[in-house]
């Protein structure tokens, strides 16, 4: 994966004692974990993350902050990361191919090159066209809640897009919720959109750091 939560808060708090190049060995080695999803071997881990001239560093760190398995070092913290967005991903194609699919086992097929909003019949943009929405309602979400959303994001001025249900699905899953719960939420309390860090978490404040 190319991206993970950072809490400036709760990496400083439990990385402070880290010397200059402790910490950039650390999160270089976040890095490395997240961006290959794999167990970290120690033999040559240090050249790998650009820092053979400091292996002493980046063993001190690996023993510290990563547990020894048979499979090599891993991070249960991020292990949770990974697993999460791996469910999001999975979601989406699942999505996506029940979209544009014909059914059976057939594969999914793309969909037409649509007009661009712009050019439909040469005429300009309306606003309607700029607050409406084509995003289907989610098989997870309840047809009172959905219709309360769009409606709710039409007063607002703020369309609905596939971009826009990706980011509050995964803002869900973060903070442990459901979609309907997050939709719900953004209605009742007038917001644009739904961030986990606004809510109250199944986890523990202090683990939901990306890196520790």
């Amino acid at each position: 994966m190319h991206y993970y939560q950072f809490h400036i808060g709760d990496y400083k708090s439990h990385t402070h004692h880290l010397s200059l190049i402790e910490d950039l060995a650390y999160r270089r080695l976040l890095d490395h974990y997240y961006l290959h999803e794999l167990a970290i071997k120690q033999r040559d881990i240090a050249r790998q993350i650009g820092m053979k001239d400091h292996e002493q560093e980046v063993l001190t760190v690996l023993d510290e902050f990563f547990i020894s398995t048979e499979d090599g070092y891993i991070h249960p913290r991020a292990d949770l990361e990974i697993a999460k967005f791996r469910e999001f991903a999975e979601a989406g194609k699942r999505g996506a191919a029940k979209r544009w699919s014909k059914g059976g086992d057939r594969e999914a097929i793309s969909p037409p090159n649509p007009t661009p909003i712009a050019t439909i019949n040469h005429k300009p943009i309306t606003k309607n066209q700029i607050n409406s929405t084509a995003v289907q309602m989610p098989e997870d979400v309840s047809s009172e809640v959905w219709h309360s959303f769009v409606k709710h994001r039409k007063t607002k001025k703020a369309p609905i897009t596939d971009l826009v249900m990706a980011a509050i699905r995964k803002e869900a899953i973060t903070a442990g919720w459901t979609v309907e719960q997050a939709i719900h939420e953004i209605v009742v309390r007038n917001w644009s959109t739904f961030k986990s860090d606004w809510v109250d978490k199944k986890v523990s404040g202090s683990q939901f750091l990306g890196g520790i």
